[in-house]
């Protein structure tokens, strides 16, 4: 598959908060056939890269010492073509800057925010490092997809702050989805979660990885210690199961390599 082409507003990045950086790896590389790279302490903190044959598909860090109580998680980039004025504009739009805009020495500068609606997002402006180089193949992020409980809000920040032209799929009180981009220019969704995210789980980011087969997939997830959470159950879209990584990071697998599980 060629690199993907990123636009301003698409996810072009996800990476791993963990409070175990050695069981994470251990984790992704046997279910998805991940290596490993550690960048240098001094200037990346020892972020970890990992790569699926070469090609460059997400990060995994360290949760640091003043982030005790923080659950592990993983959180999607958005690409941005300048992270100062997309700071700003979060901000004016009902938003809060966590951390930066803050350069990565010769990779690029990030952005690490919560949206109008709550979510914790991030943004990514490229230096040399562009995104990951593939997706929606076996081992590599497929789909993205933004779970929030101000379904409407949140689509009104993302067209304002990223520009993105949302296309709904489904406006009905028992499911309401939308895509930014339409059909195969879909680049991520947003679903109204009110209806079923506690009153103490935050709205949030899920990421969903492309596997062969969802059901061997899951097998061979709980062999290496994760739970499952949701599935595997069949969609429109291919067969999709949610699962915990051994420390509750939470993340999707699909067995089709189109791109939008809705759900």
């Amino acid at each position: 598959m060629p690199t993907p082409d990123f636009i301003n507003g698409s996810p072009c990045w996800i990476d791993l908060m963990t409070s175990d950086t050695d069981q994470a790896c251990a984790f992704y590389g046997s279910l998805f056939g991940w290596e490993f790279e550690v960048g240098d302490t001094e200037k990346y903190g020892g972020y970890i890269m990992a790569a699926r044959n070469g090609s460059t598909v997400a990060g995994i860090m360290a949760r640091q010492p003043d982030q005790v109580g923080m659950p592990d998680l993983w959180s999607v980039y958005l690409r941005t073509d300048d992270a100062a004025a997309t700071a700003d504009a979060v901000v004016a739009h009902g938003g809060s800057i966590h951390l930066g805009p803050l350069e990565v020495p010769d990779q690029g500068t990030m952005l690490f925010f919560q949206d109008s609606a709550g979510a914790a997002t991030g943004a990514w402006q490229p230096g040399a490092m562009h995104g990951f180089d593939i997706a929606a193949e076996p081992g590599a992020p497929a789909w993205f997809e933004l779970h929030a409980k101000d379904y409407r809000g949140a689509l009104e920040f993302y067209a304002t702050v990223f520009g993105w032209q949302p296309a709904v799929l489904s406006d009905t009180p028992e499911f309401r989805y939308a895509t930014s981009g339409e059909g195969e220019n879909a680049h991520a969704g947003v679903m109204d979660a009110s209806a079923y995210l506690p009153a103490d789980v935050p709205p949030h980011w899920q990421v969903y990885f492309a596997v062969d087969d969802a059901d061997a997939s899951v097998a061979a997830a709980l062999t290496l210690g994760a739970t499952l959470l949701e599935g595997p159950q069949d969609s429109g879209f291919g067969r999709v199961a949610q699962l915990a990584d051994p420390t509750g990071a939470r993340f999707r697998i699909v067995d089709d390599n189109r791109q939008q599980p809705a759900g």
